[in-house]
């Protein structure tokens, strides 16, 4: 493994040292063994994960376009085999931690092994830049931030180090060009004695525009814009809060802001950051772990371990659109008729926290498929090396946009007996835009004004 690195000063005691891109010889084998975006190409030796074919981008029988709702492709298949409390063991290399210590728990759990699809697909523009990326792209400042020069596409197809999967993961494809909106996405808290307690309604809009470069006025630093408001609890109607994410986040940390009705103006809110809980997500996840992984990665040591195949939540159109809350939270545990589990490969990382540094956790390990660097499984230990929390995070593919649509999750709290289903958008659906909003619209005081009269 060659790097080239690139030395510069020392800014507010990070490096500055750049790590280039990968050689010219490797990033050739993109469309070949792997595919463009750094997946292998061919399926695994047992024929249980099939070679990439370009991923699903035919609607199927009794699609209706613009209606919120993605009909489930594979609504006929039958599950291949079923791992519970009784025969775990026998596929624990292939189970995280948190999945093995939620089948012990509860006898009553199973998981569904699904044959393997590989349906992601994304746009040829989106394509094209991760090939370009792999000979041009680099992290600064020790992997902390992302040159501007990598929007467009996978920044890294061909990783080398943590910091570089996790900026993938960061910046994926996952909301279209122009963003995506939801009118009623609800968190659900179930209690160690099995109470269920909706913690929020909220419509949200997110955009990337790591992607949109051809937008005016985009900042070609930003690359995640997120905004919500609040409908219920009916307390807290009317609040919004909102952030917007920075490729050099050492220079420019995030912009986070709320607006409470009661005092009716717009405030930073730098805490919305790290280990803070998300009160809108009854305060079972944390800033840091919104959509796996979101922030700055200076407080941990990323290491990436390597690629290994896993049981991955893929292809959940169940989850997502069929299952109703009252079908899908059960007193200890997601309803497993509801989860379709597959074999995936996926990128392992290892994150230990910095010595001197202060968080909840002090590790964590993410498993991200190979395909998406989304979809995949997330384990924290608490400071006494106990397991914490597990994430479950799964994906649909929007087949008619090109977008591996990744967001509904299952997050299970061991310490405290709990879980919380999050970004559940059943009773409203999701819609892709199909044009830019404008800067002045997502002003934080715009978005105010203009949510306020609704």
């Amino acid at each position: 493994m060659k790097f080239q690195l690139a030395f510069g000063l020392v800014l507010s005691g990070v490096s500055a040292f750049a790590i280039a891109a990968v050689s010219p010889e490797e990033a050739a084998e993109l469309g070949k063994s792997l595919t463009l975006t750094g997946a292998i190409q061919a399926g695994n030796e047992a024929g249980t994960i099939p070679a990439f074919e370009g991923g699903l981008r035919e609607a199927p029988a009794g699609f209706e376009p613009g209606s919120g709702y993605w009909v489930n492709p594979f609504k006929d298949e039958q599950p291949l085999f079923r791992i519970d409390a009784s025969n775990y063991a026998q596929h624990a290399d292939k189970l995280s931690e948190g999945q093995i210590e939620l089948l012990k728990r509860n006898p009553e759990y199973y998981m569904d092994i699904f044959p393997t699809h590989r349906t992601a697909a994304l746009p040829q523009e989106v394509l094209d830049a991760s090939v370009r990326n792999a000979t041009e792209c680099s992290t600064l400042k020790d992997g902390l931030a992302l040159d501007p020069a990598c929007r467009g596409g996978v920044p890294f197809p061909i990783p080398k180090t943590g910091n570089e999967v996790m900026w993938n993961q960061q910046v994926r494809y996952n909301d279209g060009k122009f963003g995506t909106t939801t009118s009623s996405s609800n968190s659900w808290i179930v209690a160690s004695n099995g109470s269920v307690t909706k913690a929020s309604e909220q419509a949200t809009f997110v955009e990337r525009p790591f992607y949109q470069m051809d937008v005016p006025g985009r900042d070609e630093q930003m690359y995640t814009r997120v905004y919500s408001v609040t409908k219920e609890p009916a307390r807290r109607a009317g609040e919004m809060t909102g952030y917007t994410d920075f490729l050099d986040p050492t220079s420019r940390a995030r912009r986070a802001w709320s607006y409470t009705p009661g005092q009716r103006r717009v405030k930073l809110a730098p805490e919305f950051a790290y280990d803070t809980p998300v009160a809108s997500m009854g305060g079972i996840e944390l800033f840091d772990e919104l959509f796996m992984f979101s922030g700055m990665q200076d407080r941990f040591d990323f290491k990436l371990v390597g690629k290994k195949e896993m049981y991955i939540p893929y292809n959940n159109y169940e989850l997502y659109f069929d299952c109703n809350a009252d079908t899908q939270l059960m007193a200890s545990h997601l309803n497993p008729e509801c989860e379709r589990w597959e074999l995936h490969r996926v990128w392992e990382v290892e994150a230990t926290l910095k010595e001197g540094r202060r968080h909840v956790y002090s590790k964590r390990t993410y498993y991200l498929d190979e395909d998406t660097y989304g979809a995949g499984l997330y384990d924290a230990w608490d400071q006494s090396g106990q397991l914490y929390r597990s994430m479950m995070l799964g994906g649909v593919q929007f087949y008619d946009h090109d977008i591996p649509y990744i967001v509904k999750h299952v997050i299970y709290d061991f310490n405290r007996g709990m879980y919380g289903l999050i970004n559940d958008a059943l009773s409203g659906g999701y819609k892709v835009l199909e044009s830019p909003r404008s800067e002045r619209e997502l002003n934080p005081e715009a978005i105010v004004s203009r949510e306020s009269v609704r």
